[in-house]
């Protein structure tokens, strides 16, 4: 017996025993206009319910090839052969079935119908003579899993019903067609039973952004469409004794369809690592449009106030809303509801949000040019999130101001602020994160000045590939990561632009800021890149060589992936000296982008190419910053 039960007596479960009086599982009462039994619940149980089960009952230490044999002998443990009723469900049919034996290996339980017969169908009537006829078809054997066990006060069957519930949620939720094929020389369960399980449960918990979560069962969808033709092409060829050309042909386009469903499993890992999923994020596209300039052609004052006292609208009126020059009119409008007041703008209008603490049940789209304007100090005027979302503030205008303003994240799974298209600019306000802060993706441009962000879970700052982003006298502090800036080495990518100006990056969990580059293939070795970033690494600061040095790789966790590694690099000594390293690092990585696009032309028999295409570099201004205690240094690469 391979699993972690010792005796035949053991029930194999820490969910009650046999001997206990009553049962601790729900009732679930079904729906609908026949008169069913009610049935066990069992689909509520918490994460670490399902851990345990898995772990300690049922998979152990198996490999992916013994997950059949595991499961059976732990189903011959727990489950009561006969005895039990249970409802049969499918996508046609539910009708009440008696069960008389089971058979573990198979996944089978042999059946008879119930008494009274009990049948309802969406679609069609099924008599007793259909039903009866239909099982006889089947030789009186139905999916276990399909079998939804009727309620029992006494606790006699609890254990029945808890195993088909965890080995239905296996093979629903965990399982994949090819995991058998894979690699068995790893734990299965820690290398993917314990992945997959999480994900479904932070997916459940509304921890990943939806965007994320659609890309998923894309993903899952494709590469089990293509696995299954695979099978059927490598099965056809197996078949067949001739060495035709047509053979041929098939074995090239099955090599083909191995690298496809190759990548998309690799992809389908990347999301299910929690680590790499933060990592490497996800494209978002943001469908919102811009109203543009609004039909009668002017532009609006948006005040908003909880309540408006004649002190507050004097003070306004003397600071905020005497027109420039004084011979304009200028059209004011007074809400109470800032997203409201957001929703209402047009191009060029601009939002004057008054001293009070606003809670916010949704999230702020901003396509148009507009300026949310905090009157006062911000942590006078606080906007808070309530309720679940992507994220709190999404930004697709062509010029965004935001200031004097605090913003309170809560539940927002892509973080406080995002900046999908065009360029936002936050100038004196305060990000009080919980998962992901200020993202900037492709071809956005934030300018951030003398903020103050904290909290996050993920990084302070995230810059994409071919975005602009200016850091100009922020502290980032208390998060994961302080920056982080994802790969952009790739040939699709445009380099990022970055300034750093007199930040202070302090009290980060990780890194101050993170570099995610993948490995440089063998053959572009010892090249112009390479050199530079090694002498790079010899320079000399006041006549010392800067404390830089590369420590070996460390596992990201039990479940990464091999061909992850995670460098790390030690803080140089000083506050300031980290605006070297980074600088220098940011721009060995550019020329190595140069000489591998060089390598692909050379490969494609191009030998003279665009000089400024060629000598492109990134564009890095990084002085001035101070880098205290964070957790693992100023600076750290994440190579994969």
């Amino acid at each position: 017996m391979h699993g972690s039960c010792q005796e035949e007596d053991d029930s194999c479960s820490d969910y009650g025993s046999h001997d206990k009086l009553g049962t601790i599982l729900g009732r679930f009462v079904p729906n609908g206009n026949v008169l069913f039994p009610d049935t066990f619940e069992t689909n509520h149980l918490l994460f670490y319910e399902r851990f345990k089960a898995y772990q300690d009952y049922i998979l152990a230490d198996c490999k992916a090839s013994e997950v059949k044999e595991f499961t059976a002998e732990y189903l011959e443990k727990v489950l009561e052969p006969s005895g039990w009723q249970a409802i049969w469900r499918t996508n046609v049919f539910d009708v009440l079935v008696e069960v008389e034996d089971v058979e573990y290996s198979a996944l089978k339980a042999v059946v008879r119908l119930g008494k009274p017969f009990l049948c309802e169908s969406s679609t069609s009537t099924f008599t007793l003579e259909c039903m009866q006829e239909l099982l006889k078809l089947k030789e009186y054997r139905v999916p276990l899993l399909e079998l939804w066990m009727v309620y029992d006060e006494s606790g006699e069957f609890d254990q029945t019903a808890l195993a088909i519930e965890h080995v239905r949620f296996f093979y629903q939720y965990i399982w994949r067609s090819w995991d058998e094929e894979d690699d068995d020389d790893f734990d299965y369960f820690v290398r993917c039973v314990e992945p997959r399980l999480r994900l479904y449960y932070d997916i459940l918990e509304h921890r990943v952004p939806s965007g994320l979560v659609a890309d998923y069962h894309n993903l899952l969808s494709q590469c089990e469409e293509l696995y299954k033709k695979f099978l059927n092409l490598r099965n056809s060829i197996s078949s067949s004794d001739s060495d035709s050309e047509a053979e041929n042909v098939s074995m090239v386009e099955g090599l083909k369809l191995y690298s496809e469903v190759e990548h998309l499993k690799q992809k389908l890992k990347l999301i299910e690592n929690p680590l790499l999923r933060y990592v490497f994020g996800y494209e978002k596209h943001t469908g919102l449009q811009a109203k543009g300039i609004r039909p009668t052609g002017t532009k609006i004052t948006h005040v908003v106030s909880s309540t408006m006292m004649s002190s507050l609208l004097h003070s306004l009126l003397r600071d905020k809303l005497y027109p420039e020059p004084p011979d304009e009119e200028l059209e004011i409008q007074f809400h109470s509801d800032l997203l409201t007041a957001v929703n209402a703008c047009y191009e060029g209008d601009t939002v004057i949000i008054c001293p009070g603490h606003y809670i916010v049940d949704g999230m702020f789209c901003i396509a148009d040019s507009i300026e949310l304007e905090g009157y006062g100090l911000p942590d006078d005027i606080v906007i808070e999130k309530q309720g679940k979302g992507d994220s709190f503030v999404d930004c697709s205008g062509a010029n965004v101001r935001i200031s004097n303003l605090k913003f309170v994240q809560h539940d927002a799974v892509e973080g406080v602020l995002s900046v999908h298209h065009g360029k936002t600019t936050l100038e004196n306000t305060v990000l009080q994160c919980e998962t992901t802060g200020v993202t900037v993706r492709t071809s956005a441009e934030l300018l951030m000045k003398n903020s103050d962000l904290y909290g996050a879970k993920g990084a302070g700052v995230e810059i994409y590939p071919g975005s602009t982003c200016t850091l100009i006298g922020n502290g980032i502090h208390h998060c994961r990561e302080g920056i982080l800036i994802k790969d952009f080495l790739d040939d699709h990518y445009d380099l990022p632009k970055i300034t750093m100006v007199n930040n202070v990056i302090h009290n980060n969990e990780g890194y101050g800021f993170v570099l995610v580059k993948p490995t440089i293939p063998s053959d572009v070795k010892d090249n112009p890149a390479e050199k530079l970033e090694e002498n790079i690494q010899n320079t000399q600061s006041d006549g010392e060589t800067d404390n830089i040095r590369s420590l070996g790789p460390e596992k990201l966790c039990e479940c990464a992936s091999n061909e992850m590694e995670l460098y790390e690099r030690t803080e140089i000594s000083g506050q300031t000296e980290g605006n070297y390293e980074i600088a220098n690092e940011l721009g060995a990585t550019s020329a190595k982008k140069s000489q591998m696009h060089k390598k692909r032309l050379s490969e494609l028999g191009i030998t003279e190419a665009d000089d400024n295409l060629m000598s492109q570099e990134m564009f890095v201004s990084i002085v001035g910053n101070q880098f205290k205690h964070n957790g693992k240094g100023s600076f750290g690469t994440f190579l994969f």
